[in-house]
């Protein structure tokens, strides 16, 4: 399977676009560059690791991309709190990274029952 067709990647990739997008006049440049970059960092791990030779390569790069999530819930939660980000806007953002978390999560889990039954057939 190719990354592109996977939903997690196209939802992360819309998420980092939408975050470009609303923050592309702010001008606290260290804020944006370093939300935007996290944002990125999860559809860019996703698309890393499937390009990866083996599983476990992209089970390490699912748990970064999941790592990202946190982090940019956390500037997202910063970035409301601060007034860079209106309210309603910062919501969707959150309950989106929070679902695509979820869906890295199950992602790892059925990379990773692979890997067991794989190494039992050997």
């Amino acid at each position: 399977m190719r990354f592109e067709e996977l939903e997690v990647w196209k939802r992360s990739a819309k998420l980092s676009a939408e975050i470009y997008k609303e923050l592309r006049n702010l001008k606290d440049f260290g804020f944006k560059e370093q939300i935007t970059r996290s944002g990125l960092s999860i559809s860019s791990n996703i698309a890393e690791g499937f390009e990866r030779g083996s599983d476990k390569q992209c089970l390490n790069f699912l748990s970064y991309a999941k790592g990202s999530c946190g982090e940019l819930r956390s500037q997202i939660y910063i970035g409301m709190d601060i007034g860079y980000i209106e309210k309603k806007i910062a919501n969707n953002w959150i309950k989106e990274a929070v679902e695509i978390s979820s869906m890295l999560s199950g992602l790892m889990k059925a990379k990773r029952n692979f890997l067991k039954n794989d190494a039992k057939k050997r």
